[in-house]
């Protein structure tokens, strides 16, 4: 099921009920195709740009192009700090500036564009000498091939369900830094819009064996699961946060948005015991979470205006009214090949939930507990 896929179930089912099964597969493996047409691309501003940037890395000095590789071969490697010739470096700087501008981001944001090895196995093949094809992520996870570049700067057609046998360089976008300036922009032009952050607001007191105290009620991630979307093997890391949206006091919507940068795959359980709501500003006992993940192409500066338009025009009504909706319908359709990726979302969370909730589209789960915030 693709993102759109997942989009429509949400708007059209709510609460699913349906039991994620992930299923974890052995890599299969091909040579790549010799030189052959370029596969056709959905070429956003962000893959223009770091498809650019891959032909002129590949078509770079030979021994530039070796240093360059083994150097990722040990980890993902910051292009405008890698020392390359003056001529290279120049335009990967243009080529970052550009970057910045169609991800929404301030100029101050720093490097975005890094080069990696596309998967570990191709280790050996650099260490043997063999010469890397060069290659941006696609901003398309359903597109069958990938397209990659040779020493000339002819293009290489690969299987994108297959990890070929090649090593293959990829230039992307440092999401972790993206997202984090891109949270950082979103939380302040909300605010600047009157969307403020649910921050604790309304200490309540709890009564228990050992005396009053007071504080207020979270919701706590306990584990937390994606399912497999079986994303071609040229994708890096996911980079996850969440809107979590509610009605304030003041029957206005408050949203905070909270990163889970250990979500790094699908497929895979992971145990953050980790705060994801804050009911002691919340009018309501409920509220939603939409959870998005930034594979690269996402323009903050847009969807932030997005977002603030749709839930300005939402009116406290004195019943909860589900905000997933308004949220996902704020975005442009055209945005879910992959910018911004939507995952999964979870309507009506309480102060009372507690165990394993699947997500409206079937893609994940969380096991929540609620969890007494003490002041001191």
């Amino acid at each position: 099921m693709n993102r759109r896929t997942f989009r429509r179930a949400v708007l059209s089912l709510g609460i699913a009920t349906t039991t994620l099964v992930a299923a974890v597969a052995t890599p299969a493996y091909a040579r790549p195709d010799d030189r052959a047409p370029a596969p056709a691309v959905a070429a956003g501003p962000v893959f223009a740009i770091t498809d650019a940037v891959a032909r002129q890395v590949a078509v770079t000095d030979r021994a530039e192009l070796t240093r360059l590789g083994v150097a990722a071969a040990s980890g993902p490697v910051d292009l405008l700090a890698a020392g390359v010739d003056a001529r290279l470096a120049g335009d990967l700087r243009a080529a970052n500036q550009r970057l910045l501008v169609a991800k929404g981001l301030p100029g101050g944001t720093g490097s975005l564009l890094r080069l990696r090895l596309a998967h570990p196995d191709m280790r050996a093949a650099l260490a043997r000498g063999e010469a890397p094809l060069v290659a941006a992520t696609p901003t398309d996870d359903s597109a069958p091939s990938v397209r990659a570049y040779d020493r000339s700067g002819a293009t290489v057609v690969l299987d994108a369900a297959r990890v070929p046998q090649r090593p293959v360089l990829v230039v992307d976008v440092d999401t972790e830094r993206a997202l984090t300036a891109g949270l950082a922009l979103m939380r302040q032009e909300l605010g600047a819009r009157g969307i403020d952050r649910a921050a604790p607001a309304r200490p309540a007191t709890r009564t228990s064996g050992v005396g009053a105290s007071a504080g207020y009620w979270a919701t706590k991630v306990n584990a937390v699961r994606l399912s497999d979307d079986e994303e071609p093997w040229i994708k890096g890391d996911a980079e996850i946060y969440n809107l979590v949206a509610g009605f304030g006091l003041d029957g206005k919507v408050k949203v905070d948005l909270v990163q889970m940068p250990y979500l790094d795959h699908d497929g895979t359980t992971y145990h953050p015991n980790q705060l994801l709501v804050h009911f002691s500003s919340y009018k309501y006992n409920l509220a939603d979470v939409v959870m998005m993940e930034d594979d690269g192409d996402t323009n903050y500066s847009s969807l932030v205006k997005a977002i603030a338009g749709a839930l300005l025009v939402i009116v406290d009504g004195g019943a909860y009214t589900p905000l997933v909706n308004a949220i996902l319908d704020a975005i442009p359709t055209s945005w879910y090949t992959d910018d911004p990726d939507f995952v999964d979302a979870w309507y009506t969370l309480s102060t009372n939930s507690s165990g394993r909730k699947h997500g409206a589209g079937a893609n994940g789960w969380m096991d929540v507990a609620p969890y007494w915030v003490e002041q001191f």
